[in-house]
């Protein structure tokens, strides 16, 4: 009788073991088809399945390996590739195929002679510029069918789905640069006349100067040889820059400039930079630039990057007393 009881007893523990793992294995099986299927969903939601991302000639992938590019002042391709986890020949083919089409420079490292810095051209950087615009444009689209509570529930979402897969926080530069598009020239007026005003106390005559000089620029816009780059961060402008012809040999620099928010990061230094080497590319000899000795943090920049102080003149200009400086940079 005892032996029939413990035997029962086994067998009852053996069928609910046997139900707990079917109900398990069920379990699974269900959870792995509802993120397959989410998968499914989400890859045609986003467009991954079409032959060109995002209406572009480029795949998932080199769109983004365009994307690293242009949040890396520079990089190499053994950093791209463990970034993105990509196979180093795949990676390679993608970059031949990028400079092939002018839109990456190479340029060896002067730390590694086994490595080259890869950056995006300007022909790379705007291209990198229709992805984006693309990319905002269809999630804006997306997001413009929910209500605002229902908005706040997917992105939630979204980061749970981040957390609990463990994925690492980008390591990126917290910018980027790209040309100037429609409505960034009104941008540049009003964020230089508010600025100056704040900080300097300049009137609106400055603003003035301002609107002309970018006015002078659109309206005469030469390509070849001239270049507005906007900062962004965040989608946000948070800085500018011109380079500008003067003559055939001489180009000048001007309207640069850095939001408050976004001062520290480097990107004064950068939209500097960026024209210097714009016009040792184009030709020039010499980069001329204007400014006040008042602007302690924009001379600091021009006299790191090698321009040197040839003239100063007293003005009485936007309701202050001022000390006009002309700086030049042999290339």
């Amino acid at each position: 009788m005892i032996k029939s009881n413990i035997c029962l007893t086994m067998a009852s523990k053996l069928v609910v073991c046997c139900e707990e793992t079917c109900m398990a294995t069920s379990t699974i099986a269900q959870r792995l088809e509802a993120i397959r299927r989410f998968n499914r969903f989400y890859t045609q939601q986003i467009g991954v399945l079409t032959e060109g991302y995002l209406e572009s000639s480029f795949s998932l992938t080199e769109a983004r390996v365009i994307y690293e590019l242009a949040h890396h002042e520079t990089t190499t391709a053994t950093e791209l590739g463990n970034e993105l986890g990509l196979d180093a020949g795949y990676l390679s083919r993608i970059l031949r195929n990028f400079k092939n089409h002018g839109l990456i420079d190479k340029q060896p490292s002067p730390r590694d002679g086994r490595q080259s810095l890869l950056r995006l051209t300007e022909q790379g950087q705007a291209a990198f510029a229709k992805l984006n615009a693309r990319s905002h444009a269809d999630i804006e689209t997306m997001l413009s069918r929910l209500s605002a509570e229902d908005q706040h529930r997917l992105v939630e979402a979204m980061l749970t789905i981040e957390r609990l897969l463990g994925v690492q926080p980008e390591q990126k530069v917290p910018y980027i640069l790209r040309p100037h598009q429609p409505g960034d020239m009104g941008w540049v007026v009003h964020r230089h006349g508010v600025l100056y005003a704040q900080e300097y106390g300049w009137d609106e005559q400055f603003e003035a100067l301002v609107a002309s000089i970018v006015a002078e620029f659109i309206q005469n816009y030469d390509p070849k040889r001239e270049r507005c780059w906007i900062a962004e961060m965040n989608g946000e402008i948070v800085g500018s820059v011109f380079l500008v012809k003067k003559s055939d040999t001489v180009a000048k620099l001007r309207l640069l400039l850095v939001e408050p928010k976004a001062r520290g990061f480097g990107i004064g230094r950068r939209l500097v930079d960026e024209c210097i080497r714009f016009a040792r590319q184009t030709g020039y000899k010499t980069i001329a630039l204007w400014t006040n000795s008042v602007l302690l943090a924009a001379r600091h920049i021009y006299e790191q990057a090698g321009f040197r102080l040839v003239h100063e003149e007293p003005h009485h200009s936007f309701g202050q007393d001022l000390i006009g400086e002309t700086w030049e940079l042999n290339l």
